[in-house]
């Protein structure tokens, strides 16, 4: 199906899991939040996409792809680091929220390259993953990330500060 293996069919199912997880979170809750059940379903898809990545050799061996696992798996980490340990001070909370962001535009990256050098099937919109045209795509994703991860900044930072983020009119 689509060219892939049954292990590629497995790991595109379970990414799609984690993307519709983030999407849910980012709409919802305006992030990824580790401690409730979307933001743990994001984490864990993310990680079996990861390592079912890992046994996907289409392009021969080890290759971009699997560095992009590999550096998905410690962004993961050090978000759950920040999260739970506080390792980073007065920054964690800041560190696991872009932390988690910056995972879900690694997921965008092959997501997109995937999706247009695939379909639609027979007629693909790219020849293959060194099209320019995924190069000009990645910089908008990056820079939607950027956005994004600033506005989320500003809402912890609206949040922590007192009286500001939970304070009702005067009645």
């Amino acid at each position: 199906m689509f060219g892939l293996t049954s292990l590629g069919v497995i790991h595109t199912v379970i990414s799609l899991v984690a993307v519709a997880a983030g999407l849910v979170a980012f709409f919802r809750d305006k992030r990824i939040v580790a401690t409730n059940t979307t933001g743990r379903v994001y984490i864990w898809a993310t990680v079996l996409t990861c390592v079912t990545g890992f046994g996907i050799f289409q392009h021969g061996g080890f290759g971009k792809p699997h560095m992009l696992g590999i550096i998905t798996l410690v962004v993961l980490a050090v978000a759950a680091l920040a999260g739970r340990r506080k390792l980073f001070g007065g920054a964690s909370p800041y560190v696991e929220t872009v932390s988690y962001s910056l995972t879900f535009f690694f997921h965008m990256i092959p997501g997109v390259t995937e999706t247009t050098t695939r379909l639609p099937l027979g007629k693909p919109l790219l020849p293959n993953a060194d099209a320019p045209e995924l190069q000009a795509a990645a910089g908008v994703l990056f820079l939607l990330f950027v956005i994004g991860a600033a506005w989320q900044c500003l809402q912890l930072r609206a949040r922590s500060r007192p009286g500001l983020a939970s304070a009702s009119p005067a009645a």
